[in-house]
């Protein structure tokens, strides 16, 4: 049994002696065992450094959030949310000393309200099963991130996730409304929940702090509760329009022209020659990977008018000089290209460690910044597949690197480096959806101006004066 000793209180706290955790968390699931740690104290970032922590909670209440995070700060333990573990850039990985605060077993749907279009959910809830929940009453929950069979509410909330549907629909923080969140501030104060946002379609009372929280990465506090916007359910399915080029540039072009034509799909996705084969090699769904770059689009415009206007798209991507374009009237082989295009990350990394990028860059800029990441693969010798949200700019091309080979490593970070600054460049961001967590901080530093970021740094200090809540990530530590 682990015992606490040496643990220096935070300023301001008391010493808690040599206690268990099992005695510090009473009636919480305690977990010390080292190899369950070891499981629990990293994201799927391939990587990204991750410390020992002192012992994980699965908390499934927000009273025992509040428990643990009072006794934390008393003691000066650091505290790190994580959900499901799908993150893509360290965001939940462990610091040396902390407490792993585990919210998957709150995973209750608290209310769906028909008459309103608002869904409440814990933390944990898997955003597939939130949406087949409101579906069954006629509603819909759009941000969908290819990991929506696996991620959490809570942790798309913490990073902002978006998905194939956010180029019309938009992403996590259009849906949130409010949030429980148990926060800090002024030492003493720790444990505290309270409430941010409201009800309503509309408010502006005060500072937007749920916005402030959404995309935070659990720095400010623990997210509790989250309260959703829905969407009535789309009255007919979607048509498929899809493209097949001779290069992932040429069907950045395509995307570009679709732009340029206003054209606005349910989703514009990019998926390479790669990709395909990783999938139907591993998963077999009879797909034909002729093409070096396939662009799969969804038109769920009503009638006449989505009709059209998968014609146009169509239309655009041959005019861009796709190979053929056509909009697809087999609405199976159309369900395992999107299928495709959700598993390539999974079926990719089966075969060795992937680094996978998150760049977005603004949408005319999307064939000059795919062929700068093919200029860069060859630069450095390396391998680089690409699956992208190319209707809006977000590009992940997928850095592929054999097992145990140190120099591919070191070829690949070098290029991952690279392809955030070429982002920067081209007037784009260095992370789109997956959140800066550790992998992206010295990217972020050269996005950002010195302004900008003390900017951020104070708000962090304001709302977490200990450093308390997951320390080190995306802003980093305060004298970095």
């Amino acid at each position: 049994m682990l015992t606490i000793v040496d643990i220096h209180p935070a300023p301001g706290g008391r010493r808690g002696g040599a206690r268990t955790f099992e005695a510090m968390f009473t009636g919480i699931d305690t977990v010390t065992d080292t190899d369950v740690l070891a499981g629990l104290a990293h994201d799927d970032a391939e990587w990204a450094p991750a410390g020992r922590p002192l012992a994980a909670v699965r908390a499934r209440s927000t009273g025992q959030v509040r428990q643990v995070v009072r006794e934390c700060a008393e003691r000066g333990i650091p505290v790190v949310p994580r959900g499901a573990g799908t993150g893509l850039s360290g965001g939940a990985n462990a610091v040396d000393g902390c407490v792993i605060l585990d919210l998957s077993r709150m995973n209750r749907i608290l209310e769906i309200d028909t008459a309103n279009m608002i869904a409440v959910v814990q933390p944990g809830v898997i955003n597939d099963d939130l949406k087949a929940a409101v579906a069954a009453h006629g509603l819909w929950y759009p941000p969908d991130p290819a990991s929506a069979p696996w991620s959490t509410i809570g942790g798309n909330v913490a990073t902002n996730a978006g998905g194939l549907c956010c180029l019309k629909y938009g992403v996590t923080r259009d849906y949130v409304l409010g949030l429980e969140v148990v926060a800090g501030g002024p030492a003493g104060d720790y444990g505290t929940a309270v409430r941010l946002g409201r009800r309503t379609t509309k408010g502006v009372s005060g500072y937007d702090l749920t916005g402030l929280f959404v995309g935070s990465e659990g720095t400010f506090g623990v997210i509790t509760e989250v309260t959703l916007r829905l969407r009535p359910a789309r009255r007919e399915a979607p048509r498929t329009v899809v493209g097949a080029f001779a290069s992932v540039v040429t069907a950045g072009a395509a995307v570009a022209e679709s732009t340029r034509r206003g054209l606005l799909p349910a989703a514009l996705e990019l998926l390479d020659r790669t990709c395909l084969q990783a999938v139907e090699q591993w998963k077999h769904l009879g797909l034909s990977a002729d093409a070096e770059a396939l662009l799969l689009a969804q038109v769920d415009s009503p009638g006449a008018a989505g009709a059209a206007e998968a014609a146009e798209l169509a239309d655009a991507f041959r005019t861009a000089g796709a190979d053929w374009a056509e909009v697809s009237t087999d609405e199976i082989e159309a369900e395992a290209l999107f299928a495709a295009r959700r598993l390539a990350y999974p079926a990719l990394e089966r075969l060795g460690p992937v680094l996978t990028e998150d760049v977005c860059v603004p949408r005319s800029a999307v064939p000059a910044m795919l062929q700068a990441i093919e200029e860069i693969a060859g630069r450095h010798g390396i391998r680089i597949a690409t699956i992208a949200h190319a209707g809006d700019g977000n590009l992940h091309p997928l850095i592929l690197t054999p097992a145990g080979d140190a120099p591919a490593r070191s070829a690949a970070q070098a290029a991952f480096e690279e392809i955030l600054a070429a982002a920067i460049a081209a007037g784009g961001t260095v992370t789109g959806e997956h959140g800066v967590g550790l992998l992206k901080r010295a990217g972020m530093r050269r996005e950002l101006s010195p302004s900008v970021l003390a900017m951020q740094q104070a708000v962090k200090q304001t709302l977490d004066p200990l450093n308390l809540f997951n320390p080190g990530k995306v802003v980093g530590d305060p004298a970095e």
